[in-house]
């Protein structure tokens, strides 16, 4: 099921229109991968995007569930062009030896470039990246705890070279580049052996 929203804040004489999209895989047939998305990686491996039923999902029944393995699972939004917005997700890390990582893509050309913003359940922390011809590099993170098997909430506000990181609505990163200044793709992303959840995908334009 999807939401569409538009929202006009009107200050003297200007006014801005934002639309927002939310995804929630309710819709979706479990066991398939999910219509609308392409479900791949970076680098090497055999990821598998899958939508399931899961009784904790905070929009019931089905989440997106990456349980495969891959050096970077990567499942990027068809049709997707935002330059300036913004990106959030509901996740929940399950296991993983590696990594327990949920994480969020924005401009990406495709499936080797693009930004990420990541929370890692094994490692207590919150980091903004950029892949670059399929090379992650990091940027910048902070300590927060990320528990695993519990659901929590990432989200990237971006506009101009600008770039904020919030964790369960706690600022986390504030972060300024200029290595993609075009609009792309918007999506979700894990690591290594990482097997997560996903619900509630939202993205918007500004």
């Amino acid at each position: 099921m999807k939401t569409l929203m538009k929202i006009a804040l009107t200050t003297g004489l200007l006014a801005v229109t934002a639309q927002a999209e939310t995804i929630n895989f309710d819709d979706a047939t479990p066991g398939a991968a999910p219509p609308g998305w392409t479900a791949t990686k970076t680098g090497k491996g055999e990821p598998k995007w899958t939508i399931e039923k899961d009784d904790t999902a905070p929009s019931k029944p089905n989440v997106l569930k990456q349980s495969g393995e891959a050096t970077y699972p990567v499942c990027l939004k068809n049709e997707t062009n935002v330059k300036d917005g913004f990106v959030e997700v509901k996740f929940k890390p399950i296991s993983g030896k590696e990594d327990q990582a949920g994480g969020v893509v924005w401009r990406a050309k495709d499936s080797d470039n693009y930004y990420i913003a990541r929370a890692n359940a094994l490692e207590d922390n919150v980091t903004i990246y950029h892949t670059v011809k399929g090379k992650r590099t990091e940027k910048k993170r902070t300590s927060m705890k990320v528990a695993s098997g519990d659901w929590h909430t990432l989200r990237v506000d971006f506009s101009g070279n600008h770039f904020a990181v919030t964790f369960d609505g706690k600022k986390a990163i504030e972060w300024d580049d200029e290595t993609f200044t075009d609009g792309g793709m918007v999506g979700v992303w894990t690591k290594a052996d990482s097997v997560t959840l996903f619900d509630d995908f939202s993205y918007g334009s500004k």
